[in-house]
């Protein structure tokens, strides 16, 4: 394993490893602590209670952060006509049909998600075995199958996150940018785990949420206490 830089050394020097901080606080170490030359992202994992390889307890969904992610991320849409047009006003980056479909069989995949219109499913379909690992797929449950393609744009681009629990019951998502002010990091991390808690699956039992980490992309990962969430 390698040996952790000076940055980060110095970084792990500044927390309590084995202390579980309020999120004002971890939020207030973990800024501290982010000083590269770029604007590092602001990362939560959630380790929940939950074992994924049971359909009843996978945990997945889509929530709006009230102050975006601090990405540009770009979105395709497959649509036709009208609705293609409507993609294209909202500032989709890539739109089509069969073409679109075409660049992706041949990897071409300049894109972060992928929104379509009901009627554009069979086509999408051929290509489940390209965007499903990628966690790309459309997907109407997450609001990303939708005849309201400006709408879906819109939201992506301004700063929709889609949460999926990853193996082990971990969920990993991106709440901001180091150059966020401490009350848009901390609000960013409630309202995801609000919604990741309003999505708890009815079988599980006991406590949902074991473990939760914050941290920067250089920075340690600050261990946050689950009940200063304030959330059910």
């Amino acid at each position: 394993m390698a040996k952790p830089g000076k940055r980060l050394k110095s970084a792990y020097e500044s927390i309590d490893r084995d202390k579980d901080y309020g999120l004002d606080d971890a939020v207030s170490t973990v800024k501290q602590s982010a000083t590269s030359k770029f604007d590092e992202t602001i990362e939560i994992v959630l380790n929940l209670n939950v074992d994924p390889r049971h359909a009843d307890q996978m945990v997945r969904g889509v929530v709006n952060l009230p102050h975006g992610t601090g990405r540009t991320v770009r979105v395709a849409v497959f649509a036709k006509d009208a609705k293609a047009d409507e993609a294209r006003e909202a500032g989709a980056d890539l739109v089509g049909a069969e073409d679109l479909a075409e660049q992706i069989q041949k990897g071409e995949i300049n894109f972060d998600r992928c929104i379509a219109t009901p009627d554009m499913m069979p086509v999408v379909g051929r290509l489940g075995k390209i965007l499903g690992p990628r966690g790309m797929m459309p997907n109407p449950k997450l609001g990303t199958v939708t005849p309201d393609v400006a709408g879906a744009v819109t939201a992506a681009k301004a700063g929709q996150v889609e949460y999926r629990v990853e193996k082990a019951g971990i969920i990993h998502a991106g709440v901001g940018k180091a150059s966020f002010s401490e009350e848009q990091i901390a609000d960013n991390v409630r309202t995801l785990v609000d919604a990741v808690v309003k999505a708890k699956p009815q079988s599980v039992k006991g406590a949902f949420m074991k473990r939760a980490t914050l941290s920067s992309t250089m920075g340690a990962g600050v261990r946050v206490d689950p009940q200063s969430f304030a959330v059910a």
